[in-house]
């Protein structure tokens, strides 16, 4: 008798972002109008952005020049030849009915970026993820919703135009992710870039990084996608990890009880921690792309091209290789150090100033670090220069002064007074000759710790240990003092 045993499908996700990157320019893509946030509703706009008649918009060169940048971070193939597009529809936000944007010749494409996840024992993976395209496009304007976070529901909706006319990009990878864990990462590391450049803030909070997710599921083997569905509403890189994780389990548990997965759009509720529809879109919209009449093409040209690419930065990407395979360090003490580019700097000045570069990066990653974050301040912010740092660990390194020593003073340091200053008088007793009859003097005077010790108390090392550098104001060297201390005890 044979039992039929049933064996369950393996399922993969197919996971792509879109991703809108706004511009640190200080007016709008084709205005003057300010970019800033957080003004008064309606009060950064001018005729341009509210789309009146008999008015033009005219490219803002730093929306070019920063996008062609972004693009050669994302190592695309820069157009020399493109153009802007009117992209018809209409909503509230959209004061001209048509959103500015590029469709057939955007400013780059074929690129891609490189993830790197770290497991459990510090190993790390890497992975290229492709770009597909990034292109330039003006921002909408933002409603809000009385009563209710979204118009149904509402009593009635407002209307603020001060983000119509602000400069984005969009950037729209390849489904080469596979796992909430992957998306979080390529969003991460995209904002790490674009921060790098300087040519956005990625604040997610103000709007400044948004992602989208395109996300379906197939069967393990099968070359065709399933149907794909679109999350929105994810302000943290953590949010689009557990937005991805929640919708592929609701998919193939969908699947599994015989339902349709249909194209829709559905928002994540954060509270809920779950996703829920928004609206179904069975096919793609008609936007009814034109050429845009008010804009000529844009050309890039050699030396442009050439020009924006020496500036660019030394990426982290980069310096994540540099650091772990020159510089031996870790996966994550790479990752922590390359995450902002004011951080990278630091610990580069500190070890081309004579630090140990292992030394340097556990002083920034943790002691330094603990201090930014209880304080709130960026590294930038603290008077404690990369020079003293280095200054600091090559005494602890010389035997000038010991570790202990230099993490008691740390708060003095952070402040601004310098090494000499902070440790005049403090430098180490490394003499044998000075140390001894010190030693002597403490074991003399705990005789009842002295017979516990004997009696296979072995601990009570450390006891007299700590009197000793106790009796010198912790300017015993700590290596020589318990060489001693073991030598006196088990004479």
């Amino acid at each position: 008798m044979t039992t039929a045993t049933t064996v369950k499908t393996e399922y993969e996700a197919i996971i792509g972002l879109e991703t809108h990157c706004q511009l640190s320019t200080n007016t709008k893509i084709f205005s003057n109008s300010s970019t800033a946030f957080g003004a008064d509703p309606n009060t950064n706009i001018d005729p341009v952005c509210m789309g009146l008649p008999g008015v033009l918009p005219v490219l803002n060169e730093k929306v070019l020049e920063y996008a062609v940048k972004a693009g050669l971070a994302l190592n695309c193939q820069i157009a020399r030849y493109s153009k802007f597009d009117r992209k018809q529809y209409f909503y509230p936000d959209l004061p001209k009915n048509y959103q500015i944007s590029q469709y057939d010749l955007p400013i780059a494409e074929h690129g891609w970026l490189e993830i790197e996840l770290v497991d459990a024992d510090g190993n790390p993976s890497r992975k290229r993820i492709g770009i597909t395209r990034l292109h330039m496009e003006e921002d909408a304007g933002k409603l809000v919703h009385a009563g209710s976070d979204r118009l149904s529901g509402s009593s009635y909706s407002l209307v603020d135009y001060n983000r119509a006319g602000i400069p984005l990009v969009e950037i729209v990878s390849e489904p080469d992710l596979r796992s909430g864990l992957e998306a979080a990462e390529y969003a991460e590391e995209l904002r790490r870039i674009v921060r790098y450049l300087g040519v956005s803030d990625g604040n997610m909070q103000e709007g400044s990084l948004r992602c989208d997710v395109n996300i379906s599921v197939r069967p393990v083997g099968r070359e065709e996608f399933g149907t794909k569905v679109e999350i929105k509403n994810m302000n943290s890189f953590s949010a689009i990890q557990r937005a991805i994780d929640y919708e592929i389990e609701r998919q193939i548990a969908a699947i599994e009880a015989g339902d349709r997965i249909i194209q829709e759009t559905r928002l994540w509720e954060e509270g809920a921690q779950r996703t829920s529809s928004m609206r179904v879109k069975e096919g793609s919209s008609d936007y009814r792309y034109f050429p845009e009449p008010d804009l000529a093409p844009i050309e890039v040209t050699n030396e442009q091209l050439e020009h924006w690419r020496s500036e660019l930065p030394e990426l982290p990407a980069q310096k994540r290789h540099h650091y772990e395979s020159e510089l031996g360090l870790s996966a994550y003490d790479a990752r922590v150090l390359t995450e902002d580019r004011s951080i990278a700097e630091y610990f580069e000045t500190a070890i081309a100033s004579g630090a140990n570069p292992k030394a340097a990066a556990n002083w920034i990653t943790q002691d330094i670090a603990a201090h930014l974050n209880k304080q709130k301040l960026s590294i930038s912010e603290i008077a404690l220069t990369p020079t003293n740092l280095a200054d600091i660990i090559t005494r602890i390194e010389t035997g000038k002064i010991s570790n202990a020593q230099a993490k008691e003073k740390l708060p003095d340091l952070l402040s601004g007074i310098s090494p000499e200053k902070a440790f005049a008088g403090q430098e180490l007793i490394a003499d044998p000759s000075v140390l001894e009859p010190i030693v002597d003097e403490v074991i003399a005077a705990n005789p009842k710790e002295l017979e516990k010790y004997r009696n296979g108390n072995t601990n009570l090392k450390g006891f007299f240990v700590g009197q000793v550098l106790k009796k010198t104001g912790k300017r015993a060297d700590p290596k020589l003092t318990n060489e001693l201390v073991e030598k006196k005890l088990n004479a």
